[in-house]
């Protein structure tokens, strides 16, 4: 039976706010627009901030185009003041070193594992070091983006590291096409790949 992810992520988020709580939660994001919505839904239950680590964006032109879109959604949302931005040095060599041999695989295969797992770890990782409560990443509000893949590799991974993954399908309840209007709304630029040089764009 398929699992709702985005229902999994109501009721964990209902359990780990109990009584008021607001655990702080590292936020994994691939770009402004996906994180529009994203933030809109975590800010009112977590203490957000974000990570921005993606090695995979190329050229770098690119890497920076995002970056400052990410940074203009803070801004428009009126969240400069209340999420923090963690950044880590652009370095392409990163992403390169984990999909040696996948290079020409389809979208969706096992190059894009590797990458969704080279980004996850570093934010699990990070959020270890920071004694954040719990981490989250904005990839499945993607419609192109598998949710199954992305919370299997997320659950994994916060269980050897021993920091709570919040699972979530933000695609769900509608979560992408807000994203388009709040994205639209304010002005970001929505970029017209994932950001691979394999990507097929």
């Amino acid at each position: 039976m398929k699992i709702n992810y985005q229902l999994l992520c109501e009721k964990k988020t209902e359990e780990l706010t109990k009584g008021g709580r607001r655990p702080s939660l590292l936020l994994h994001s691939c770009c402004g627009p996906c994180s529009t919505y994203v933030l809109e839904y975590l800010t009112k239950h977590f203490d957000v901030s974000i990570l921005f680590y993606n090695p995979n964006i190329f050229p770098e032109k690119e890497y920076i185009k995002r970056l400052s879109a990410q940074r203009e959604v803070l801004l428009k949302m009126n969240l400069e003041d209340s999420v923090k931005i963690i950044e880590f040095p652009y370095d392409y060599n990163e992403f390169i070193s984990v999909i040696p041999g996948f290079e020409q695989e389809p979208e969706g295969g096992s190059r894009c594992t590797r990458c969704f797992e080279l980004r996850l770890e570093k934010t699990v990782r990070t959020a270890k070091k920071l004694n954040f409560d719990c981490f989250a990443t904005t990839l499945s509000v993607s419609p192109h983006k598998n949710a199954e893949l992305l919370n299997g590799l997320g659950e994994k991974l916060g269980l050897e590291h021993g920091v709570e993954y919040l699972p979530a399908d933000f695609k769900k309840r509608e979560g992408y096409k807000r994203s388009v209007v709040l994205s639209k709304e304010y002005g970001i630029y929505r970029q017209e790949y994932c950001g691979c040089e394999f990507s097929g764009k």
